[in-house]
């Protein structure tokens, strides 16, 4: 049996990597871009397709509303939440208000926020839903 070993730090190659860069032109993430740094951010911050898609894409049952203003929302949110909250671990809950209807009110969402390192190891913020990773 051949046991040798491959290249990386452990010796091994990983059989498949998939990079932020990659999710992001693949669309599985939605950079949130110059909005996140206007609302404080250092680091890139970007979403999830599913957040994206249920929360800041606006249906068309709703009147008054756009979508650089709903990810405002789900933006300082966070950086509110980030500034409350102790600095214990890489994950941020936080909850907002969303109306995706006129005709109903708008309900209570939590979401979470994973800080960790980008394709470089630089830190970058990742806004999804709680049952994601």
């Amino acid at each position: 049996m051949n046991n040798k070993k491959e290249e990386g730090s452990d010796g091994w190659k990983p059989i498949y990597s998939y990079s932020r860069e990659q999710a992001l032109a693949d669309g599985v993430l939605v950079d949130a871009g110059e909005l996140a740094r206007e609302a404080g951010f250092t680091f890139p911050v970007a979403l999830t397709a599913a957040v994206y898609a249920a929360f800041v894409e606006v249906p068309s049952e709703v009147s008054g509303q756009d979508e650089t203003g709903r990810l405002w929302d789900i933006l300082n949110m966070l950086h509110f939440a980030i500034k409350k909250q102790p600095t214990n671990g890489p994950v941020c809950r936080f909850q907002l208000y969303v109306a995706n209807s006129d005709d109903c009110p708008a309900v209570l969402v939590t979401l979470k926020a994973h800080c960790g390192p980008g394709d470089n190891l630089e830190p970058v913020l990742t806004i999804m839903l709680p049952e994601e990773d």
